[in-house]
């Protein structure tokens, strides 16, 4: 089975196993008791907290552990923007943040604050102006990803944190995907990362909140991890983070050379062994492990189930892949094809053999859904220059395949309307018009659902 979706988590490192092992014999006790026992275990801890500060490039004393990723950024959002709240209690994100920064969002505006998302380009990359309009003399903390989890987009940080550094105003950096390919540059004020994206064991989070950034944490406190992560660190699983992220990095220079040509070569392939599909996020300025592409005509469910019976593991932002039955929430702020998607997600130490095998399966795969999947008969009405197709009740792909298939009844100039109540349908259909060359002439409200409406150009 060749393992594709190291973005989600990537497999233990045989270093952090082996500091694992080691670690629990001699890390068990409480670090915060002066007999043996509790001093091997704060020896331990401290170490960590050492080298892990080494690698993110601040002070020990700056770090904190975190039993997650995802409780970093909840406390490192809800503390910054607690220790700025009489600066004002503006949050500004971008369209494409991890959920867990969104969620953070969200509460913020429950609770009476207000959030800026600042929107992307079709490469999912944010342009530092849009920080600079966004802040406001209320702003108490801006976010900014170092790297998109779906696309692979590197963000501009270092921009930004020069943008949100002149306006006074800390930025939090979510350096989950990019920490073990090497330090965030840039003067950004926190940061936040978790273990299992680098090789680590999962349930270990890095907050990192630099001095002088006003704090404040949320909800009970104790002695631990200065107040901001309560209660018993689980040092084994610590340690063995840590030791990952060292491993990690060492390999890191060369392993990035060698991923990046493997994913520039499924960049480049894809479109060539498979009709109708569209490479979404940046070629350049992207991790080098990640790439992501849309299939036309593809159920998403469908090309990971028929994938996984080949014997690949990959991830989809597809919206039928998802318990919501919306599109992904990135390639929706991206404005690119959402339907049948895929994000594969190289580890360290991917196979080029796999990847081979990979190219060679795709084309047939692709080809295998789409002939399962059919193109329902549409319902259609001649209006002189005018078709209606009914998509109403039928979920993406559905739509775009009854748009494609009667696209050529109607002369050129003429319009198809497609009915649809599916939200994926507001994505796909001005992404197909663009891929086939083809004018979106945009939306109307329909009794049912909405109509989208389509110019044929050629």
């Amino acid at each position: 089975m060749a393992y594709f979706d190291a973005a989600s988590a990537t497999p233990l490192h045989p270093v952090a196993r082996q500091a694992l092992l080691a670690s629990l014999d001699e890390g068990w006790a409480d670090p915060a008791r002066l007999y043996r026992e509790g001093r091997k275990a704060r020896m331990l801890l401290d170490a960590s907290r050492e080298a892990a500060a080494e690698a993110v490039g601040c002070r020990p004393d700056e770090v904190v552990f975190t039993p997650s990723g995802t409780r970093a950024v909840h406390s490192g959002i809800a503390g910054a923007l607690a220790g700025r709240r009489r600066v004002g209690r503006h949050l500004i994100v971008s369209s494409v943040e991890h959920s867990s920064v969104l969620h953070s969002a969200e509460v913020c505006e429950a609770d009476g604050g207000s959030v800026t998302r600042v929107a992307v380009s079709r490469t999912g990359a944010v342009d530092p102006s849009g920080y600079a309009e966004a802040l406001r003399a209320d702003t108490a903390l801006a976010c900014l990803q170092s790297a998109n989890h779906e696309v692979g987009t590197v963000q501009p940080v270092a921009e930004v944190a020069e943008v949100c550094r002149a306006a006074g105003v800390p930025l939090l950096v979510d350096a989950a995907q990019s920490l073990g390919w090497g330090p965030v540059g840039g003067d950004w004020s926190l940061l936040t990362a978790s273990a299992h994206k680098w090789g680590g064991p999962s349930g270990v989070g890095l907050l990192v909140v630099r001095k002088g950034v006003r704090f404040a944490a949320q909800g009970p406190v104790d002695e631990r991890e200065s107040g901001r992560a309560p209660g018993f660190e689980n040092i084994p699983a610590i340690v063995a983070a840590v030791a990952s992220l060292r491993a990690v990095r060492a390999e890191a220079d060369q392993e990035a050379v060698r991923l990046r040509e493997l994913t520039a070569r499924i960049r480049a392939r894809v479109p060539q062994l498979v009709p109708d599909v569209e490479v979404v996020g940046d070629a350049e300025r992207r991790l080098p492990g990640i790439v992501t592409f849309s299939c036309l005509y593809v159920d998403g469910e469908a090309l990971l189930h028929e994938l996984d019976r080949a014997g690949f593991s990959v991830s989809s932002g597809s919206s039928c892949t998802s318990s919501t039955l919306t599109p992904s929430h990135v390639l929706k702020a991206m404005g690119v094809l959402s339907e049948g998607n895929v994000r594969v997600s190289l580890p360290p130490g991917a196979a080029e053999a796999d990847v081979e095998r990979f190219l060679e399966v795709l084309p047939e795969t692709v080809a295998g859904v789409r002939e399962k999947l059919g193109a329902p008969a549409p319902t259609t009405a001649v209006r002189a220059q005018e078709l209606l197709v009914d998509s109403l009740g039928k979920r993406c792909p559905i739509p775009v395949i009854e748009l494609a298939k009667v696209i050529d009844r109607v002369p050129v100039g003429g319009t198809v309307r497609v009915l649809s109540d599916d939200e994926a349908a507001r994505l796909d259909i001005p992404a197909w018009c663009e891929m086939r060359g083809q004018e979106y002439a945009g939306e109307e409200p329909a009794e049912r659902g909405t109509a989208y409406l389509v110019r044929r150009v050629r």
